[in-house]
């Protein structure tokens, strides 16, 4: 026995001293720049998520890096600019760059212009855009790593997430060239998107931003396929993922705000109104308009039943009266008219949209609206987009000072600092208010046990153009 003792204790001895002398790999660390769209940003945390269980460490900046994604955006030929800008910067600050996201379709133009860099990909093409970078900085062998958070990795904030239900578009709407970037529509299983929205409340998510380029249109190419979930059949159609979204509780009971982006305003869109009187849903959508006058949407090739529409808002606010409606209305199409554009403002007199945002139209290379006739000068689509911007502004101001007096739920985005005096300030967002987009809820005196992702009733005091102030009830 005493002569075994002493055979296990050198064994163990040895065990120990070889791995004392392995030397654990670094983890390579990978910098990600991301620009464009909501959706292009969930491709990001989908990278990010895949690269750290597979050991990779992040790096807040260039020098850390060893390997930088730039995630591109080329929507408009000036985001391509800043794509490209984003690009240059990244290989003169590192060297070692990887192109992935939306211009990934114009390998050429980018090589062309920037001959190192390492690999390019397009949209949402994560498993080459994950090997890309498992070639130009190899996974370190046999380290240890941390587990990668229940929801993956964020580049937001932990109280609200984005939700993506879908990939492309099966519109052709004549300014656009989403479907040459992204494709035609291509919807996620409705137990997938369940799980994900599940998981990510588990983590802590307070707001569920659900996002998609056609949010209406999620399930049309499954023909809306049911699949199980929770003991039951559950449709891929927008109705009843809002309707499942709207039930779900985080550990303690409490329900997320769940939010509608992207939303076309087809027939079924009248079905969710109701889950918003209910609270199941925010009092919220999004919906891209562009325009109202009947010619320029033809030309944009986009339905004209404007008339319709106004019909179907004052009914929506007849059964949820608090529903903020956010819309984007593009100036300047070629052949757009002074008749038209007054069209446009005179229809905003009557929608009383709550949030607006306007754009002067932009060429891009491969759109079919390069080939409309008519272009508007420069000088005058500046001047349209000034006087829609007043008239939205008029109208944002009109609501906001509608609203002092009474008490709303806000969700708390950061907490300030104490003053000299001790009073501490939030920065907070109505169900009125997306993030990154809309306007925000300003707090005084508030506790200092207030956090972010906390939702508090708050009294509004105050208001300007597009913000409120108050202070928590």
């Amino acid at each position: 026995m005493r002569a075994n003792s002493i055979r296990d204790k050198q064994s163990e001895n040895a065990y120990r001293a070889r791995i004392m002398a392995t030397k654990i790999e670094a983890a390579p660390r990978v910098g990600m720049v991301s620009l464009g769209c909501p959706k292009a940003l969930v491709d990001s945390e989908r990278i990010l998520t895949k690269l750290r269980a597979d050991g990779y460490a992040m790096s807040p900046d260039y020098q850390g890096a060893d390997v930088v994604l730039v995630n591109t955006c080329g929507f408009l030929d000036s985001a391509k600019e800043e794509s490209l800008e984003a690009i240059g910067e990244a290989i003169a600050e590192n060297g070692r760059v990887i192109v992935t996201g939306c211009m990934g379709n114009e390998a050429e133009l980018i090589r062309a212009r920037f001959p190192e860099v390492l690999a390019v990909t397009g949209a949402h093409q994560y498993e080459d855009v994950v090997a890309a970078v498992h070639e130009a900085a190899p996974p370190a062998r046999g380290a240890f790593v941390d587990l990668v958070p229940e929801g993956g990795l964020k580049l937001t904030p932990r109280h609200y997430s984005y939700l993506k239900i879908s990939e492309g578009c099966n519109h052709a709407c004549a300014f656009c060239i989403i479907p040459s970037l992204r494709g035609k529509l291509a919807s996620r299983r409705i137990d997938a998107v369940l799980r994900e929205a599940e998981k990510l409340v588990s983590a802590g998510t307070k707001e569920l931003l659900v996002i998609s380029q056609d949010t209406s249109a999620y399930g049309v190419d499954t023909r809306h396929e049911p699949r199980d979930w929770k003991g039951r059949q559950v449709r891929a159609h927008m109705t009843d993922l809002a309707r499942e979204l709207g039930g779900l509780r985080d550990s303690s009971g409490k329900a997320p705000w769940v939010r509608l982006h992207y939303v076309y305003p087809y027939p079924h869109v009248d079905d969710v109104i109701p889950l918003m009187a209910d609270g199941l849903l925010a009092p919220y959508l999004d919906i891209p308009f562009q325009h109202a006058a009947p010619s320029v949407l033809k030309a944009m090739k986009r339905p004209a039943n404007e008339a319709k529409v106004l019909e179907r808002i004052r009914n929506w606010r007849s059964i949820a009266p608090d529903i903020a409606i956010r819309s984007s209305f593009v100036v300047g199409f070629p052949g757009e008219t002074e008749a038209d554009f007054q069209y446009l403002l005179d229809w905003l007199d009557e929608a009383q949209l709550d949030r607006v945002g306007a754009f002067r139209f932009e060429p891009v290379e491969g759109a079919a609206a390069n080939a409309v006739p008519d272009p508007v000068p420069e000088e005058i689509k500046e001047e349209r987009y000034q006087r829609i911007m007043e008239k939205t502004a008029a109208i944002s101001a009109a609501k906001q000072v509608a609203k002092i007096g009474r008490v709303l739920p806000a969700i708390i985005d950061e907490v300030g600092e104490a003053d000299e005096d001790g009073s501490i300030g939030a920065t907070a967002r109505s169900q009125a208010d997306a993030p990154e987009i809309d306007g925000h809820v300003y707090l005084r005196d508030v506790s200092a046990n207030v956090q972010a992702g906390d939702i508090v009733d708050v009294l509004i005091e105050d208001a300007d153009e597009h913000d409120l102030f108050g202070v928590i009830s």
